[in-house]
């Protein structure tokens, strides 16, 4: 996707862009996930669209961070030459794996049909993918952080 550009600034502005465009997703996918707790919270069963809407962002959202985000995050730590950002990068993205066989797991059963019946499943289910949805923000937060943000200066020389 930003293999094309003519200079370090315009790759490095692209991936920013990249990055603000998937954060905006994640705020997506919060309300999803806030909407659908608030309608459990209540004591209503939530509709299936609007829990297969939240599977949507969700998975739309993890496919990015894999297969775009990180993916350019990486690239750039390399081009600078910044092992330490490489080495933290290998520790975190297992962290982020965990979450990501959850969220696949989640979505599965929607699409499955074996989510399970009534308040107190669907809640527990909830809580778990939330717990695992707030690690796997810290995480890429951090990864950011690390293999971009610490490279701004440099790529705007």
């Amino acid at each position: 996707m930003l293999e094309g550009c003519k200079n370090a600034q315009e790759r490095w502005s692209g991936v920013h862009e990249l990055i603000d465009k998937w954060l905006h997703e994640r705020q997506s996918l919060i309300v999803c996930y806030t909407g659908l707790v608030q309608t459990v919270k209540s004591d209503q069963l939530p509709r299936i669209e609007q829990i297969k809407a939240l599977c949507d962002v969700m998975v739309d959202y993890t496919s990015a961070g894999h297969f775009e985000v990180f993916e350019q995050l990486y690239r750039e730590a390399e081009a600078f030459a910044d092992q330490s950002a490489l080495d933290l990068g290998e520790k975190i993205l297992p962290k982020i794996q965990v979450s990501t066989e959850v969220i696949l797991d989640f979505n599965e059963k929607i699409e499955s049909g074996l989510l399970s019946e009534g308040l107190a499943p669907i809640s527990e289910q909830l809580s778990l993918l939330g717990e695992h949805l707030a690690d796997r923000f810290q995480h890429e937060d951090q990864l950011i952080e690390t293999l971009h943000t610490a490279h701004q200066e440099l790529a705007s020389t």
